[in-house]
């Protein structure tokens, strides 16, 4: 069997491409290395450097590779970005998706596994929240990864292309060989910001509001870690390789943490104090953000293997003390 993995240089892009690799299959891997590394790209997959809005480009690689299924990594996922240059986000997102979709019915390939997001909820009107659950997002972001998941399911109804959308929140921590881990410029995501404080690359860690309506009044949110991620991915490949119809899956641990408790969590990790501040609330942040993955564990029998923050958080640093400069040292 072999997998084209499109995005497959970046952060849970390459993970997969590992994860793959360990179950012995063959990959094949499309990057445009805008945000991606090609050191992250595993030595046995075959890399074509190229984006998926030529065309040419995707049809050459198409012609050349017998490949049995896609995952789809390849987007810009900055939510605030998106907000200022939302043309940016429908040309690379839904664009490059509508180009790959013509070549990919055009070669006759109809398995795509399609990494989503749980922004295309928006604000959640309940918690956990459910695969069927309203959705109305909140950003550009979550708007193109709709539109997205809106163009398989029509592609789908024209062509016969089964896809399954996988919808998550925080995907974090490292590879546990400590080879791969995540490298973003910039960075926005909580646990790597907080791993700064003790590199030396920031002098405190902060936490934006602490007046919510939690345990310790900052926001819950809900952590998944990137091999978890990865192996649900694989297990939606399997679950259209065996000839099963178009379906949406939630993914995450069901519990959440705080902000507070992700931050203790480091600092026991790290041996680090890690100075934390109080900031002003920052807008649309919900209090709890939290999926139910319920249904993947019951369809796709995906089973989180790395569910324990501490866990967590530990292979993230073995990453980022090893290397605090992501790739480049």
């Amino acid at each position: 069997m072999t997998i084209l993995v499109l995005g497959g240089a970046g952060y849970i892009g390459s993970h997969t491409v590992y994860a793959l690799i360990e179950k012995g299959v063959d990959v094949v891997v499309i990057d445009n290395l805008e945000t991606g590394h090609i050191e992250a790209v595993h030595e046995k997959a075959r890399f074509y450097k190229g984006d998926i809005r030529d065309r040419a480009f995707v049809d050459s690689v198409l012609d050349k590779e017998k490949i049995d299924a896609v995952i789809h990594f390849a987007a810009n996922s900055l939510v605030g970005e998106s907000m200022v240059n939302p043309l940016k986000y429908y040309d690379n997102n839904v664009n490059g998706t509508k180009v790959l979709l013509q070549s990919m019915v055009a070669h006759g390939l109809d398995k795509i596994v399609f990494s989503s997001t749980a922004a295309t909820y928006g604000e959640p009107e309940k918690v956990p929240i459910l695969e069927t659950d309203r959705t109305e997002p909140t950003n550009t972001y979550g708007e193109t990864k709709l539109a997205m998941e809106k163009m398989f399911k029509w592609t789908d109804r024209a062509h016969g292309l089964k896809y399954v959308s996988v919808r998550y929140f925080n995907e974090c921590g490292a590879h546990v060989s400590g080879k791969i881990g995540e490298a973003h410029s910039p960075e926005t995501h909580l646990i790597p910001l907080i791993l700064q404080v003790p590199l030396g690359q920031r002098e405190y860690i902060s936490i934006y509001g602490d007046d919510y309506d939690t345990s310790d009044g900052t926001c819950i949110r809900d952590y998944i870690h990137v091999t978890d991620l990865a192996q649900a991915h694989i297990l939606a490949v399997d679950y259209l390789m065996k000839g099963n119809e178009s379906n949406i899956f939630n993914l995450g641990n069901g519990v959440g943490f705080t902000v507070k408790e992700v931050i203790d969590t480091a600092r026991i990790v790290t041996g680090h104090e890690i100075p934390a501040r109080i900031a002003e609330r920052r807008a649309g942040d919900p209090a709890r953000l939290i999926a139910s993955s319920d249904k993947a564990r019951q369809v796709l029998l995906w089973k989180p293997e790395h569910a324990d923050l501490e866990e967590i958080i530990s292979t993230a640093w073995n990453w980022h003390k090893n290397h605090p400069n992501g790739y480049n040292g």
